[in-house]
């Protein structure tokens, strides 16, 4: 049998030490490890954990500024902004959004404009994002929908400002209209100041004066629980609303430049111009037809945006910033008035008109509008009766290089620099601008052509408009603008010595056309006072030379000349320069005359009521007030 081995008490005591002292050394490195945790997320991180702490406990709200309104010269309400609701969800928290939002359809009505814009934002949004499901709801849809919302996790209904064009298509170019952020906008804009905003300046005045109209957003601090629900608001930074803008415009001579052309049995589309020459206020801008920009504030549909920019008449287009005519014969008291300037002409100067006019050395023929020309005729009788003949001769001693140099002064062939955005550049041809552009030298003939409007020269409205406005102010050069500045405007002299009675040989020239015995625009003439204008016709095709006297009945409307005409009144103290362009209207003194009219006849009855008649004009112009 084996002896027992006996114990060692000296071996144990020494292998107890040891492992104790191993164990003490895991202990004091384990709380070495902790206190060092402790130390880093207390003392170097307290801060920064201390903010995330609070972020789960607090939540920041960004609250969006209400943008500012636009209101006209006499504080006709523009553009508002109507309180309503809308219907959201976060697509994240709901289990089937379909099924939902089938349920939900049964008693808030979901068009397929409201479910294309669904999709539209399921496929671009992340989900924790919220989706809106209808704007605008009616005070009916809120109701039915706050009585079954447990039935709808996720969803939520909340209040907003949306804004609103109480006059539609009327204003649509010229004010524009917002719409909501898209991811274009979000490369651009300060997200900061844009926290909590849906809406931005897309077009026109609301577009231009973004900064000023949107304002500056505030923020509220609230304390909630583990669940999200609102405990306490523990700070509240209330947002600047946006700056309200009163513009130059006038909601009543708006709706009468729209009128006309609604009833004008030549054209329906064009543009119409009106403003002051003593400080280049826009009181009336009008693109016709225009579009309803309401709907384009939420989000226009596919099938509507598809039927605006399918329109044969261009609805979308802003043809008074954008469009490009030839300024036709509406360029000749320009030129009459180059020519007395440079002594190619006097101011007695007569010609004989024999209805068609040729270049030295060559067998063309450019003609008259008249068959057989007008016969003797002086610089009054010229421009009453737009003589072509006269003009070309005209611009031939003058050369297409001074031609230029005096049209730039008036504006043509620049932008005006209005305060929309978008405006095109015109064009003022010469011989340097030929050979660096087409490479080929200047041809005699295209001096005949440019000396009635045609030919290469092309304008916009607005730069038609604002040249008429230096013409009707004898030389006063101001800043065609749409806001109404509390500033006294900058006006500039032109820096031509025009002699005042080249100036009156101009104007008395615009006065008998229209109230002249032949002038060509007789038939728009008022008995009250007294309006200078001057008929136009920018070419759309050309007639052979055979065919440049027939009168076609057949002419399919789209091939037909655009009509303009361009006027200021009182002649004798300007305060109103108007600008028409009717397209395919054929004829100035038909199409685009009246037009002009409408617009002059409402102004002397609202703001020069000292010339008018005291029959009765007056008081009837007053009665009709503007309405939404």
């Amino acid at each position: 049998m084996a002896r027992r081995q006996l114990k060692n008490p000296h071996q144990e005591t020494v292998l107890f030490q040891s492992r104790s002292i191993s164990a003490l050394m895991i202990i004091i490195l384990a709380l070495g490890l902790v206190n060092g945790r402790f130390f880093y997320l207390q003392i170097i991180h307290h801060e920064d954990l201390k903010a995330r702490s609070e972020a789960n406990r607090i939540k920041t709200t960004p609250l969006p500024p209400a943008r500012g309104l636009i209101y006209d010269r006499n504080g006709i309400l523009l553009a508002d902004n109507l309180p309503t609701y809308r219907l959201e969800v976060v697509p994240e928290k709901v289990n089937h959004l379909q099924q939902q939002l089938d349920e939900l359809a049964q008693f808030i009505p979901l068009d397929t404009t409201d479910e294309e814009k669904i999709q539209q934002q399921l496929r671009n949004k992340k989900a924790f994002k919220p989706v809106v499901i209808k704007d605008r709801l009616n005070e009916a849809e809120v109701a039915a929908f706050a009585v079954r919302r447990h039935r709808f996790p996720g969803f939520r209904t909340v209040p907003y400002l949306v804004r609103y064009y109480p006059y539609g298509a009327l204003f649509s170019h010229v004010i524009g209209y917002v719409g909501r952020i898209n991811e274009n906008d979000l490369k651009t804009l300060d997200h900061a100041r844009y926290a909590g905003t849906r809406y931005v300046g897309k077009l026109g005045v609301e577009k231009f004066y973004e900064a000023r109209l949107h304002g500056v957003p505030g923020e509220m601090k609230t304390e909630i629980n583990a669940q999200g629900r609102l405990l306490k608001v523990l700070q509240q930074k209330p947002a600047v609303n946006g700056e309200d803008l009163t513009l130059s415009l006038d909601v009543r001579l708006q709706q009468a430049a729209a009128e006309a052309f609604r009833t004008n049995p030549e054209t329906n589309i064009g543009a119409a111009i009106a403003l002051d020459p003593r400080n280049g206020e826009i009181l009336a801008m009008l693109s016709q037809p225009g579009f309803d920009p309401n709907l384009f504030v939420n989000g226009i549909s596919h099938s509507q945006y598809q039927a605006l920019i399918q329109s044969p008449a261009k609805p979308l287009f802003n043809r008074t910033i954008k469009a490009r005519y030839e300024p036709g014969s509406t360029i000749k008291p320009y030129m009459l008035l180059a020519g007395l300037y440079y002594g190619v002409i006097e101011p007695g100067f007569r010609m004989f008109s024999k209805g068609y006019f040729q270049l030295p050395g060559q067998k063309r023929k450019y003609h008259d509008w008249k068959r057989g020309g007008h016969g003797e005729v002086d610089s009054v009788a010229a421009l009453a009766q737009s003589v072509n003949t006269f003009f070309y001769s005209l611009a031939v001693k003058l050369g297409i290089d001074r031609i230029h140099d005096f049209l730039r002064y008036f504006g043509f062939g620049q932008k005006t620099g209005i305060d929309i955005p978008g405006e095109s550049t015109g064009l003022l041809p010469s011989r340097a601008w030929k050979k660096a552009t087409r490479g080929a030298s200047w041809y005699p003939g295209e001096t005949v052509i440019t000396g009635i409007g045609q030919g290469y020269m092309i304008a916009t409205p607005i730069q038609m408009a604002h040249s008429l406005g230096i013409l009707a102010s004898r030389g006063l050069i101001t800043q065609p603008h749409v806001l109404k500045d509390k500033k006294p405007p900058v006006v500039k002299q032109l820096p031509l010595a025009i002699k005042p009675e080249y100036w009156d040989l101009a104007h008395q020239g615009m006065v008998a056309v229209v109230n002249g015995k032949k002038g060509t625009a007789r038939a728009i003439a008022s008995p009250d006072y007294l309006i200078a204008g001057k008929t136009g016709t920018s070419q759309v095709y050309g007639k052979k030379e055979e065919n440049i006297y027939e009168k076609s009945t057949d002419i399919p409307r789209h091939l037909k000349n655009h009509a303009l005409f361009v006027a200021f009144a009182p002649a004798d103290d300007p305060s109103i320069a108007v600008l028409v362009v009717a397209e395919h209207g054929a004829s100035g003194s038909r199409a685009a005359a009246p037009v002009a009219k409408a617009i002059i006849q409402r102004y002397m009855a609202l703001y020069r009521p000292e010339y008018l008649n005291k029959s009765g004009e007056q008081a009837s112009a007053e009665s009709r007030k503007p309405q939404p």
